[in-house]
């Protein structure tokens, strides 16, 4: 109830792309397992799904699951359960990773003929090594490094996510609005290299 009254809180706000991103890092990702855990958002004690159509292999497993006991057959192995859950997981893990990786290639080759173009964007994540902005327009993201804030020294306040210029002060912190130019655009590396526009 909390985090839906902070979604609610925030919606239409400057702050709205940011919290939403970093709530949903923070929750659990799904793990498919035999043992029943519930489901905290909905509050069940008990919890299990399948989708439909059937997409996945689990699906599968649950629909088959489920046949059976309605059936009045016993309960399947636990143990090769477990196993099938576990390889599903790894495989799921795999498959998300291979969707962020084309994605983020598709983005770069987006950006390859954009090399000097500057944007609107939004600081999406800080690190002790630089700035990953978001392309308002196009929702592509890159990284302004450290050695590219060249106006001032930056430390990183690991706490509050802020970079805070040593002799200015000048700070940068999540969801603040920015100008950035493409710097470099490199396919094999994935990678997108913005810098800060001159103001």
């Amino acid at each position: 109830r909390s985090l839906n009254q902070l979604m609610d809180d925030v919606n239409g706000k400057r702050e709205q792309n940011v919290i939403e991103m970093v709530a949903l890092r923070a929750m659990m990702k799904a793990k498919y397992s035999v043992h029943n855990i519930g489901h905290y958002g909905l509050a069940f004690d008990y919890y299990t799904h399948f989708t439909s159509p059937i997409r996945r292999f689990p699906d599968t497993m649950v629909h088959r699951l489920l046949t059976r006991y309605q059936e009045g057959g016993r309960s399947g192995n636990r143990e090769h359960y477990e196993e099938l859950c576990e390889h599903s997981s790894d495989m799921e893990a795999l498959a998300q990773q291979a969707e962020r990786d084309s994605i983020k290639y598709k983005m770069v080759e987006f950006m390859e003929d954009k090399i000097g173009n500057e944007y609107d964007a939004h600081i999406s994540g800080i690190t002790s090594y630089g700035i990953y902005a978001e392309i308002d327009e196009n929702h592509c993201e890159g990284m302004v490094s450290m050695h590219d804030l060249d106006d001032d020294y930056y430390d990183f306040d690991e706490k509050n996510y802020i970079l805070v210029g040593r002799r200015r002060h000048h700070k940068y912190q999540l969801g603040d609005p920015i100008r950035i130019v493409v710097a470099r655009a490199n396919i094999e590396k994935r990678q997108l290299d913005f810098t800060i526009a001159d103001s």
